[in-house]
Formats: structure tokens, sequence, C-alpha cells
């Protein structure tokens, strides 16, 4: 059957989707009551410099007026002390906003960055957990396939011949394996010697059949299983025999009978490069904020296994420190720039290799 899509899980924080009342909402409702405060008293204080005025006015008035105005000029200084008083109020109040609605909006920004990196490390971990259900099933495939009756049966009794005989019908039935599963560039039957013996798609890749892989780490590694239960599971890396591809290769012993060592090595070569490549592009990121944000995968050494702008992958490290963390935000206080990252947690009984999911965004 055709291997599964590679589809996000639904959940909101990995969909990208944010909560009702999100932080960036309280941030403008406060910044509102600011503007509003400040127009508000802006206000108050044109009335009592109105008044005052109007206040002065009396008092030349009722000087004019002399005895007569004398009244007059005994209200005209209660009406500007009265607006002096206002005034000063009105001072008060605005330094006393002022004061509280900054820090409330230094505590809503702080609120804002903490939701924002906590649901950047939700991405971060649902691309690695993705990546890694994946991966899981490379693991079955391989031991499963291993088993197959013709593959057990070209690598115990290989044909040295170059005849047509077990090895072209292993290829055979390879390709048949191939044509189901898009997700591998190829499958390759090793003998105990490391001989490749048949891969599925010699149309594709020929000239393979007779190559040696035994100085290759996987097929030294699966050679020495004592178990078909056992595998071994592939660093990223580019396979020269497969015009330089990125492929996480998975190996695994091939038995004639149980308890006896393996008579060969079957490897399954998983494109990476495609199958990652949709995952870090499929991160559900703003589009406000695309620009500056790179999501990528890297390994338990920070090395770079795939990359949202396609760049520096097997060639970069990640500049950020992890130091062994299972996951975190780590800021850089000079550029403002955030790392959200998430350590894989395994899928089943796959353990994962340390790899982490990471998402960089550039100061705004």
């Amino acid at each position: 059957m055709p291997a599964p899509a590679l589809v996000p899980f639904s959940s909101q924080a990995e969909a990208g989707q944010q909560p009702d009342h999100e932080p960036k909402t309280i941030a403008d409702l406060t910044r509102e009551v600011g503007r509003i405060a400040q127009d508000r008293v802006g206000r108050i204080r044109q009335i009592t410099a109105q008044a005052k005025m109007l206040a002065l006015n009396a008092l030349i008035e009722a000087a004019r007026a002399g005895e007569h105005g004398r009244g007059f000029s005994v209200v005209a200084q209660e009406v500007r002390g009265i607006g002096a008083e206002i005034e000063a109020l009105a001072r008060e109040l605005e330094t006393g906003l002022t004061a509280r609605i900054g820090e409330l909006q230094q505590g809503v920004d702080a609120m804002t960055a903490k939701a924002e990196g906590e649901r950047l490390v939700d991405l971060s971990l649902n691309a690695i957990e993705l990546i890694d259900r994946n991966l899981y099933e490379r693991t079955c495939d391989v031991r499963w396939w291993a088993t197959d009756a013709a593959v057990v049966a070209c690598a115990a009794r290989p044909d040295r011949d170059g005849g047509s005989g077990t090895a072209d019908y292993a290829s055979k039935r390879l390709g048949v394996i191939l044509s189901a599963y898009t997700v591998y560039l190829d499958l390759w039957l090793c003998g105990r010697d490391g001989t490749v013996l048949a891969n599925g798609r010699p149309q594709r890749y020929p000239n393979l059949r007779g190559r040696s892989v035994a100085g290759e780490p996987w097929f030294r590694d699966a050679i020495r299983l004592s178990s078909s239960d056992d595998y071994v599971p592939g660093e990223v890396r580019r396979e020269e025999q497969l015009g330089g591809a990125q492929v996480a290769t998975y190996a695994a012993g091939i038995y004639e009978t149980n308890g006896a060592s393996a008579c060969g090595v079957l490897a399954i070569h998983f494109d990476w490069e495609a199958q990652a490549k949709s995952i870090v592009e499929g991160v559900r990121i703003a589009q406000e904020d695309r620009a500056r944000t790179r999501v990528v995968l890297v390994d338990a050494q920070r090395r770079v296994l795939a990359a949202s702008d396609g760049k520096g992958v097997l060639t970069e490290t990640l500049a950020v420190e992890l130091n062994g963390r299972e996951s975190g935000i780590v800021r850089d206080s000079r550029t403002g720039a955030v790392t959200a990252f998430h350590r894989t947690p395994g899928y089943e009984t796959y353990r994962g290799l340390g790899w982490y999911g990471a998402i960089v965004q550039s100061g705004t």
C-alpha cells in the first residue's frame, strides 16, 4: 500500500492558529486605553486653560470697575484657584496613568513574547514529531521486507554468474515494492560480503549490481545484528550511487533461519530531501512573519538536515547552543532574534536519534 501522506497534526498549536483573547489583542486594548486617557487629560487641560484665561479677563474687568467690581473680583480669584487645582490634578492623573499604562504594556509585551515563544516551541515539536513518525514507518518497512521470500532466497543463494536467477527475481520483487512506496529512491539487497546483489530500480540506477558496500557504516552494523527485530537507523547523507541525493538509509539483517547469523542486508534509501522539505515548508507560520522565519531540522550535533529556505543543508551547524535541553527558547539580546526548539520524543518503538525541530525568527 502507498506510504501515508505527511499531513501535519490538526491541533490548534500545530496548525498555527492562535486562541481568542490572545496577548496581541490585549496589547492593542492597552494602547487604546492609553490613547483615550491621554486624549481626555489633554482635553481637561485645555478647558482649565480656558477657565484660567476667563478668570484673568474677569480680574482685569473687575479692576476697571473699581469699587463696584470688588465682589466680582473675589469670584474671579476663586475660579482662578479652582483652575489651578484642576490643572495640578490633571498633571497628577497624566503622570500616574502614563506610569501604570507603561507597566501594563511591558507586562503584556512580556506575556505576548512568552505566548509566541511557546507557540514556536509547539510548532518545532510538531515538525520533529512528523518526521519521526515517518521514520518509524521506515523501520517497520525494512524489517518486514527483509523477510520477503525472494529477498531471503537471493541473499542465501546469490547468483554469481550473471544469470537471471534469484537476483533478477529479487530485483523485480523490490521494484513492485517501490511502485507502491514513493518515499524511497531505491532498495538494495546486499550479500554477506557486502556485494549488492539486486536493487529495485535497475533502469534508473544501473551498474549497482556487483558493487561493494562492505565499507559503509550501515552495512557493517546491520550484518552484525542478531535478530530480525533489530535495524540500523541511518544518518542523513548524500549517496553518490543515487546521483548524490540526500538519503536516510535504514538497514536490517536478512536471515534464512532463526538464530543464525545474517546472510545479507537489506538497505532502504529514504528520499530525505523531498519528504523533509514538505515538513519544514508546511509549518503554519503567520503570513506577516514568513519573511523573517526559518524552520529547520537538525541532528544531535546541530547539523542542519532540512531548512525551509533550502540553505545550509548538511553543511551548516545551527549557531545556537542547545546544551542538551529538551526544549526551550534562546533570545539574542543584540539582534532580537529568537530560536525556539524541541528535541524528538520518539514515536512508538522508534526512540529517535536526538534530532531537533527549530524555528529561528529574526528581530522585528
